[in-house]
């Protein structure tokens, strides 16, 4: 498994040093970064070692852009007349096979490049992917090219442009890829990140069911025994009868009497009374000149 790397942090000179092939154009390091010159045209650049096999990546970031073309390859041949390229010309990422010196665009993501923008591409098999700051912008099938280790970069040599950080290694089967193989200290992150969302599908909320659903229900044209039940039967239920709590009774409670019906005091009883023997009486016998006494009679009167 073979990897390269190249930071660019090193004294201005025209000179890249062993790790690196001007196929074409002169290519110098300026302050720390990578220029492709200002002579106009289309230039490009080879790392001197290649990869130990066609699946590989290739990855550098462009630290200072403007409209013109720039970008980076994978999977090419020695003078870079053959293999992938990812790269942005001012208005957007694009995606080419190169056979023979013909470029066939395979895949486009439609945005300027940005200083710090960090672009790669990357081939295992037939599946051609590229990526702006990690984020996969194009993924495609496609054999154009089956052969190719030699990675670099594709440049017009304009001296508004800069590169730092290249990067590229093999990728081997399973294996979990970093970003980069070079690394420099970690930025604080300043803003917020916004993406596209598709649109959210429509959700109700539900409705209690109310009444009873009848259905007719047609004569079964077979039977089976019936099997075990296992685990939880849900089933619907009906609408719950409302029940109240009894609540204690506090205070008092009047109502309206009708009149009352008029009632005497019972008197109470006195002692029985007696009326006084009535007087005697005197019967007068004619002719006789006799007087007959009849004793008193003695009458009771009792109260009940």
């Amino acid at each position: 498994m073979a990897s390269f790397s190249d930071d660019f942090n090193r004294a201005d000179s025209t000179d890249l040093g062993a790790g690196w092939v001007e196929v074409s154009g002169d290519w110098s390091i300026v302050f720390n970064q990578l220029s492709p010159g200002a002579a106009g045209g289309t230039i490009i650049l080879r790392a001197a070692g290649a990869m130990a096999s066609t699946d590989h990546y290739a990855q550098v970031t462009v630290a200072a852009t403007t409209a013109a073309s720039q970008g980076v390859w994978c999977r090419g041949n020695s003078n870079i007349s053959q293999g992938y390229l990812w790269r942005n010309n001012g208005s957007s990422w694009d995606l080419f096979s190169v056979v023979g010196g013909s470029f066939t665009n395979i895949g486009t993501y439609a945005a300027a490049a940005a200083p710090g923008d960090t672009a790669k591409v990357q081939a295992v098999g037939s599946t051609i992917t590229a990526y702006v700051n990690g984020i996969q912008r194009v993924s495609v099938i496609n054999a154009a090219v089956t052969t190719g280790t030699s990675v670099g970069i594709r440049s017009d040599s304009a001296g508004a442009i800069r590169y730092d950080d290249f990067a590229a290694a093999d990728i081997t089967a399973g294996a979990t890829l970093g970003v980069a193989t070079a690394a420099e200290t970690a930025q604080p992150l300043t803003g917020a990140k916004s993406t596209v969302l598709i649109a959210a599908v429509q959700q109700g909320t539900a409705q209690a069911l109310t009444g009873a659903k009848s259905a007719v229900v047609g004569i079964a044209s077979a039977s089976e025994s019936a099997q075990s039940l296992t685990g939880v039967v849900p089933t619907a239920l009906g609408p719950a009868t409302a029940v109240e709590t009894a609540l204690p009774l506090t205070g008092t409670k009047t109502a309206p009497l009708v009149p009352a019906t008029g009632v005497a005091a019972a008197r109470p009883l006195t002692t029985p009374s007696t009326t006084a023997p009535s007087p005697e009486r005197t019967y007068r016998i004619p002719a006789e000149g006799r007087r007959l006494a009849v004793a008193a009679e003695h009458r009771t009167l009792t109260v009940r």
